[in-house]
């Protein structure tokens, strides 16, 4: 028995003992999410962490993930198995700076990407993924100002979209803001014919280039459904792992293979079963914050609501 042969098996008995299941994103190392009960993007991810009935849940991805979930499942053990997976986007913005923001403009509604620390959900009154961010904010009567955050560049994509002017916070993904046009019109010329798809986290030009702006779920479905023989994918290139194991007769280019999230990659087998025998690294969230916050994150997952418009 060779060592990742090894450490799967360790891995499943662990799960057993500590009644766990593993949840991976989509851009997880390519061994990571072979270990995973499932994979998903942050929607899809945040809907089995509520609906599992798993004792503790390893989360597979990055920080403010394993909040959510910690948030919506107060009652499990929500394990990290890196606690340095950060999120950049996320820690551009702070409570205190969205409460100034707030003030500044009251009466207006808060929109809060998921990709947020949990003290930003707290004082939000619907978060999003991008999945459902137009959809989201859509909710919202017309003449309401909309706060949208911390997402530049997906509040862009839901403004074209939606035809409404938001309140834009400055942040932004570092992996899916060096994506570029130019990227796209090479890929044209390299691979005539194949459709290009990007991430909703990408500049205004990229995604006004490309032929589809979805998220990463919806990457999956555009992959299963379009018919095609090649894709060029804008976004982390871990995703390209999923869809050639689901799409075996597509090919899948990367729009750059300079897309890769250092965070994303700091998860490996070793650590999950580290995580799964000391049972830490442990997420936790206040519990006052984590009552705000679950107020905005069980709006994004209810569908339309009442009461927020």
């Amino acid at each position: 028995m060779d060592r990742q042969d090894e450490l799967e098996t360790r891995i499943e008995v662990l799960k057993k003992d500590r009644k766990a299941v593993i949840l991976a994103h989509n851009y997880q190392i390519p061994e990571v999410q072979d270990l995973a009960d499932f994979c998903g993007d942050s929607l899809e991810l945040a809907r089995k962490a509520k609906e599992s009935d798993a004792e503790v849940i390893v989360f597979c991805g990055v920080h403010f993930m394993a909040e959510t979930a910690a948030i919506l499942s107060p009652d499990k053990t929500v394990l990290l198995p890196d606690e340095d997976a950060g999120c950049p986007m996320a820690d551009m913005a702070t409570a205190a700076d969205l409460a100034r923001l707030k003030d500044e403009h009251p009466g207006a509604a808060v929109v809060c990407y998921v990709n947020s620390t949990a003290e930003v959900k707290a004082r939000s009154d619907v978060c999003c993924t991008s999945s459902n961010a137009v959809e989201v904010v859509s909710r919202f009567d017309g003449s309401r100002e909309v706060i949208f955050v911390p997402d530049r560049y997906l509040g862009a994509h839901v403004e074209r979209e939606t035809g409404r002017k938001l309140i834009l916070w400055p942040g932004y993904c570092p992996t899916h803001a060096r994506l570029s046009s130019d990227q796209i019109a090479d890929a044209r010329s390299r691979y005539p014919g194949a459709p290009v798809i990007v991430h909703p986290e990408s500049r205004a030009d990229v995604c006004l280039a490309a032929d589809e702006v979805r998220s990463t779920g919806g990457m999956v479905k555009f992959a299963r459904e379009a018919g095609v023989k090649r894709i060029v994918v804008g976004t982390e290139t871990g995703l390209l792992h999923r869809l050639k194991k689901e799409n075996p007769g597509v090919e899948f280019i990367p729009l750059s293979d300079g897309a890769v999230c250092p965070n994303m990659k700091l998860i490996t087998p070793e650590k999950i079963m580290w995580a799964l025998e000391d049972m830490e690294p442990r997420i936790t969230v206040d519990p006052e914050i984590a009552r705000k916050a679950l107020v905005a994150v069980e709006r994004m997952l209810q569908g339309p609501v009442m009461g927020v418009s």
